[in-house]
């Protein structure tokens, strides 16, 4: 019995590293580019949202003073979102200083919005009428100089209607480097990133931390306010788009920008936790789904120690089972401590995925208890849902 399901490991984790290689290699990397300064230029309006971000806005909108992107064809709006913190005061005091940045600051969150769609939504409408390109940027991304630049060239050469770059995620305090890198593997585990993204595919992915939109086809759809009572905004936009027969590419712009999206538990935890119930399949699937994954990570101590177990006992077969068991549990480990070499972490934080493992199914658990109530908590705010 125990060589049959050690063996079954091994087939398990063999799937599970395939499928993330493959996952990763279906992201086409978008390195940076000049732009031929003989060429005419589109005219840009990027947009970034933010609330409560004074501890990022200030180094995002340097970046995206800093684009090498021709003069005058480059808007720059910032939307502060009822921020508590200094946030509007930082923009503001650049604002003063270099003519090209535009601060607006939302209405009250009409009935039925989010609050980052309604700050995207506000964005969009007062971008300058000739903008050809409409640019969601997150407050919490740092662009790299060739960042708008090289995303414009490829939309423009590839056709598409809508351009989402992933960017490099920098890593800070214990929870990030604990949590982020298992987030992303389960994404890698579960998702089929060729199906998605193949034209004739209904569904898109997309992430809102860079969204290049071209104009037209973002008015077509309604813009945000079709979205406006999504929390995932940037999945459900691309979706929507795709569907209405545009052209939606997700690549991967480490090359061009990073990003720190939480800086410990206290945002980290809402903010993995909105996002695990659409990517689980609804609270169902997810109070089932989220502590299975867990056990199953777990799987790959505790197998090995039952054949250990097993052959200090003098066992038939435990030899054999032991070798399957070690071999698949090491690859995951294996992979683990790859991925913390990759976000420039110590390797102890991937051997430490079954315990990553374990507080996200606490946190899916949570977001289930949350929508079950018919609420859910993000960025200060309680909304229905």
């Amino acid at each position: 019995m125990l060589t049959a399901l050690s063996g079954l490991w091994l087939a398990v984790a063999a799937v599970l590293i395939v499928r993330a290689a493959r996952q990763r290699n279906a992201l086409i990397p978008l390195p940076p580019r000049e732009r031929d300064p003989a060429a005419e230029a589109p005219k840009v309006a990027v947009i970034v949202p933010a609330r409560d971000e004074g501890a990022n806005i200030l180094r995002c909108v340097e970046s995206l003073l800093t684009q090498h992107y021709p003069a005058g064809r480059c808007a720059l709006i910032v939307v502060d979102d009822e921020s508590s913190d200094g946030t509007a005061a930082i923009v503001a005091d650049l604002a003063a200083t270099d003519g090209r940045i535009k601060l607006l600051a939302t209405a009250a969150l009409p009935a039925g919005w989010k609050g980052k769609v309604h700050a995207c939504w506000t964005g969009a409408a007062a971008a300058p009428e000739d903008a050809e390109w409409l640019c969601f940027l997150d407050a919490d991304v740092t662009a790299g100089p060739q960042a708008l630049a090289s995303a414009v060239a490829a939309a423009e050469a590839r056709g598409l209607d809508l351009l989402s770059l992933a960017p490099r995620h920098t890593l800070g305090s214990f929870a990030e480097r604990l949590m982020l890198p298992c987030a992303l593997y389960a994404l890698a585990f579960m998702q089929d990133l060729r199906r998605i993204q193949a034209p004739g595919s209904a569904e898109a992915v997309a992430t809102g931390q860079f969204m290049l939109l071209r104009r037209g086809a973002y008015e077509a759809v309604g813009g945000h306010s079709a979205v406006r009572a999504a929390l995932s905004e940037d999945q459900q936009l691309a979706r929507l788009m795709k569907r209405r027969g545009f052209r939606v590419l997700l690549m991967d712009g480490g090359a061009l920008l990073s990003a720190r999206m939480y800086d410990g538990w206290r945002t980290l935890w809402p903010g993995l936790a909105r996002n695990m119930m659409p990517v689980l399949g609804g609270p169902l699937r997810t109070a089932i789904a989220a502590p299975a994954i867990a056990a199953l990570a777990w799987l790959s101590v505790a197998l090995p120690l039952c054949d250990g177990l097993a052959l200090l006992r003098g066992e038939h077969g435990a030899l054999l089972a032991l070798g399957l068991a070690g071999t698949g549990s090491a690859a995951l480990f294996a992979l683990y401590i790859a991925g913390a070499a990759h976000f420039r972490t110590a390797w102890w934080y991937g051997a430490l995925f079954p315990l990553g493992y374990t507080i996200g199914a606490l946190m899916a658990l949570d977001s289930v208890r949350w929508r079950l109530m018919g609420r859910v908590r993000w960025r200060g705010r309680v909304y229905e849902s």
